[in-house]
């Protein structure tokens, strides 16, 4: 990739990072980077937002059904 693609690349990111904050989705840089190369892939961008809401609900199904770990052992 040559330095102008790159910088426009990471600018792009930046912005769609700065909308999602804004927007209180809770996506790290990280992730929103890879559902932007999926979609840009062509896969369907509702299918991931759904893909994302079953596997936050799965985290917190999971995380509520663990015994809670001893905070201290003195």
């Amino acid at each position: 990739m040559d330095p102008e693609a790159a910088r426009t690349a990471r600018e792009s990111l930046d912005l769609a990072f700065h909308m999602s904050n804004i927007l209180d989705t809770g996506l790290d840089r990280h992730t929103l980077s890879v559902l932007i190369a999926l979609c840009d892939l062509g896969v369907n961008p509702e299918a991931l937002a759904a893909v994302v809401k079953e596997l936050r609900r799965e985290k917190h199904s999971l995380s509520s059904s663990l015994p809670a770990a001893p905070s201290s052992l003195s």
